[in-house]
């Protein structure tokens, strides 16, 4: 499947199939951040517990974190001369499966580290597609965003060892 048409004459350096594939890319990499985005609002407001406070506070960064990438791939896009998706629209759909009234603060913790490290995944193959392209940006960008995910991955796990 193909972004949108560009709408712009982009040219930078980029091969344009490896413009489109990267987009392409980034627009899946946009729905995940989008669902892990509300994810994780949906457990700062459900979490309860003795980590209540810790989980409360460190779920208020990440999901402000998040809405910032959002922009930032989005944008992204946008630079590499397709439109930003409509998330939810040309196979990016959002799935969230929540559930957080009936799970415990430790249960929303694995579930969002599963689901940032799966993030992680995509963004690697993404980078590597990047990289192999000469797209430096979008490969700077990916790098930067694992950063981030590698980080909330460690400090989740933290929460909730024994």
């Amino acid at each position: 499947m193909d972004p949108k048409p560009r709408e712009e004459n982009v040219n930078f350096g980029l091969d344009d199939k490896a413009r489109g594939t990267i987009a392409q890319n980034l627009s899946a990499i946009l729905a995940d951040t989008y669902a892990l985005l509300v994810k994780t609002h949906i457990y700062h407001w459900n979490v309860v517990g003795p980590l209540f406070h810790s989980i409360h506070e460190m779920t208020e960064v990440q999901y402000n974190d998040l809405f910032k990438a959002t922009d930032e791939i989005a944008e992204r896009i946008r630079a590499l001369g397709y439109r930003a998706p409509v998330v939810g629209n040309k196979g990016h759909d959002i799935v969230i499966e929540l559930g957080a009234e009936s799970k415990t603060a430790h249960e929303m913790i694995e579930d969002l580290i599963s689901e940032h490290e799966s993030t992680i995944r995509k963004m690697r193959e993404a980078a590597e597609v990047a990289e192999e392209a000469d797209d430096f940006v979008s490969h700077d960008m990916l790098v930067g965003r694992m950063t981030i995910h590698e980080k909330t991955v460690w400090m989740l796990r933290a929460l909730v060892t024994e």
